[in-house]
C-alpha cells in the first residue's frame, strides 16, 4: 500500500517541533536565535499568503518549493530588503527543511533543491572599529568620583578587553572571573549557551580586584554589574549597557574628535578584535576570543588588512637601493633608450 502522508498536519507539527524542541533543546540555541528563526520562516508564511494565496490548513511542503523560495527573494528584494537579511531568511528555511529531511527521508529532496539557490551577493565592506585615540576617550569618559561612574568605568573596560557581546557582558557573574587562575580568564556564555574563556590584561587584573572590593566585598554569588532596586542587586540590561556606552561616547566626542557619531557595543568588540589583528595575533586566536563556530566568520569580517598595514608591509618589502642620481642620464644607459637594436 501506498504510503500517504497528511501534507497539511505534517508541515505544522515539524515547524513547531522545530522551533519549540529541536532548536533550544537539541541545539541548544538562545530564545533570542529561536525568535530570529522563527521570524524568517513567517517572514516565508507572510509571503505565502500575500503572492500565493496560500494560508493555514492550505501551507504543505509542497510550498517550499525551488520556484517559491526564488519568488520569495525576489519579493524581499522588491520590499528594499538588505542583502544579508536576505541570506540570513535563506539560511533559516535551509536549517528548516535540513531538520524536516532528517526527520522524513521523503523530504530530503525539497532540501536539496533549496539549497542549489544561490544566496544574494552582499557588498564587502571593510571592517568599522575605533582608533586608539577614540578608544582610550570613551574608556576614560568617567571619572572614579561616584560609585555609579566607577562601575560604568569597569563596565567599557571589562567590555573592551574581553570583546565580549552586550548579552554575554551583562549575564556575567562573580564566579565569571577567575582571577587567581595561573593565566587569569573570565568565562563568557556565549551564543547556543557554549561558554568560552578569555584571558584578560594585568591592568584589566588590577581595576576588577579594586571594583571587587568595593562593589562585592563578600564575594557572594551575584550579577557582576548590577544596579539596586530596593536595596536587591539587578543585572544590567543590555539597554543599560548600550546606554552607559552611548553617554560615555558623548562624553569623548567633546574632547576627541576621532570618536564616530555612532558608537555601539559591536562596534567596542569589533575594534579589540581589529587591535589584536593589528598586532600580528592570529585569526585561530581571535576567532576563539570572539566565539565564532567558523574561521569564515572571523576571516569575513577581520581579515582586511587596513591602510597603515598595507602602506607598512610595501615598505618592508621595498628594496633599499642608493639614490646616486638620475640613472637615465648615465651614458650607457642613454645608449640602451636612444637606440634601435
Amino acid at each position: 500500500m501506498k504510503y500517504k502522508r497528511k501534507k497539511d498536519k505534517d508541515f505544522w507539527l515539524m515547524a513547531r517541533t522545530y522551533l519549540h524542541d529541536y532548536m533550544p533543546a537539541v541545539r541548544n540555541m538562545s530564545d533570542k536565535s529561536v525568535e530570529t528563526y522563527k521570524q524568517s520562516l513567517q517572514s516565508f508564511l507572510t509571503f505565502l499568503e500575500s503572492e500565493k494565496n496560500l494560508k493555514g490548513g492550505d501551507v504543505t511542503f509542497d510550498a517550499f518549493n525551488r520556484s517559491n523560495v526564488k519568488d520569495f527573494i525576489g519579493w524581499l528584494s522588491t520590499n528594499k530588503y538588505a542583502p544579508k537579511t536576505i541570506n540570513l531568511k535563506l539560511t533559516a528555511i535551509r536549517s528548516f527543511l535540513k531538520y524536516c529531511g532528517d526527520e522524513d527521508f521523503e523530504l530530503r529532496g525539497i532540501y536539496n533543491d533549496v539549497c542549489t539557490i544561490r544566496k544574494v551577493k552582499e557588498e564587502k565592506k571593510p571592517i568599522e572599529y575605533l582608533q586608539s585615540t577614540a578608544t582610550k576617550a570613551i574608556l576614560d569618559a568617567y571619572d572614579t568620583k561616584t560609585a555609579k561612574h566607577r562601575r560604568n568605568r569597569m563596565l567599557l573596560i571589562l567590555l573592551y578587553d574581553t570583546a565580549a557581546r552586550v548579552q554575554e557582558l551583562a549575564d556575567l557573574k562573580v564566579s565569571s572571573l577567575h582571577l587567581d587562575a595561573a593565566n587569569p580568564f573570565v568565562t563568557l556564555i556565549g551564543k547556543g549557551r557554549k561558554t568560552r574563556n578569555v584571558p584578560i590584561m594585568k591592568k584589566t587584573i588590577a581595576h576588577l580586584n579594586h571594583y571587587l572590593k568595593e562593589f562585592h566585598p563578600g564575594m557572594n554569588e551575584g550579577p557582576l554589574f548590577y544596579s539596586r532596586f530596593d536595596g536587591v542587586p539587578h543585572p544590567l540590561s543590555t539597554d543599560s549597557i548600550s546606554l552607559i556606552l552611548k553617554t560615555a561616547a558623548d562624553k569623548a566626542r567633546k574632547t576627541c574628535a576621532d570618536v564616530p557619531p555612532d558608537v555601539h557595543c559591536h562596534l567596542i568588540r569589533k575594534t579589540k578584535a581589529m587591535d589584536l589583528y593589528r598586532n600580528g595575533v592570529p585569526l585561530p586566536f581571535i576567532m576563539q576570543l570572539l566565539g565564532h563556530e567558523s574561521m569564515s566568520t572571523t576571516s569575513g569580517f577581520y581579515a582586511f588588512a587596513t591602510l597603515e598595514m598595507m602602506s607598512e608591509a610595501m615598505n618592508k618589502a621595498a628594496p633599499a637601493f642608493a639614490d646616486n642620481g638620475k640613472i637615465w642620464k648615465e651614458p650607457a644607459i642613454k645608449k640602451l633608450l636612444y637606440s634601435l637594436d
